[in-house]
């Protein structure tokens, strides 16, 4: 029988269900809640009456009125304040086409159960489909980034010309010298001698 691989370390600490299931949930009130704010904002400065079908109805996204085209922007807006909450909750580049999918799928699906019909409205689908690549687009951009952003570490600076101990300084030219001389070596192993090297011709 052959023997099964083990799981990549640290993958199902990364990425366990429980955390995408609220990873989801979050994006998905966000994603409501962003457009009813938006939609309500628009229908009060417009004098029109806000109800729940500018929301969850795709047959209230038409062209041919002015309500319709300023849903759509309102949802075009959304998506881009979706991006932004990707790159804090999900911050790797590569789910970002996944949760993206997702967001619309479950919009279909509430979509479909609030109007108890599938949206034949190419409008709306359009809509869906331009919000989906804005959200996957912009959302791996802002994600690759912040990816390939230089980290930085903590790192201690040497101080040219610091006295050690034994009275020698800090670089190469105190662990090479030329000349004679006595002293101590840094790894404590004992003392050494330094002796000059003998030019070419020197007699021995």
């Amino acid at each position: 029988m052959p023997r099964r691989r083990p799981p990549r370390a640290g993958a199902l600490a990364d990425l366990p269900p429980l955390k995408i299931l609220s990873q989801i949930v979050m994006l998905q009130a966000a994603w409501y809640v962003v457009a009813t704010v938006m939609i309500l904002f628009t229908s009060l400065v417009a004098g029109k009456a806000f109800s729940l079908d500018l929301v969850l109805s795709w047959r209230s996204l038409r062209g041919d009125t002015t309500v319709g085209w300023t849903l759509g922007l309102c949802w075009l807006l959304d998506s881009l304040v979706l991006v932004i909450l990707l790159l804090l909750l999900v911050s790797r580049s590569k789910l970002v086409p996944d949760f993206a999918l997702t967001v619309h799928f479950i919009h279909l699906v509430v979509t479909s159960l609030y109007t108890k019909a599938l949206p034949t409205n190419l409008l709306w689908w359009g809509l869906q489909a331009c919000s989906a690549a804005l959200m996957v687009s912009l959302g791996i951009w802002a994600c690759q980034w912040r990816e390939l952003r230089p980290m930085s570490f903590g790192k201690a600076k040497e101080t040219p010309g610091l006295p050690l101990e034994g009275g020698e300084e800090a670089g190469e030219s105190s662990m090479f010298g030329r000349g004679r001389g006595r002293g101590r070596g840094k790894d404590g192993a004992g003392e050494y001698e330094m002796v000059g090297m003998k030019e070419e011709g020197e007699g021995v």
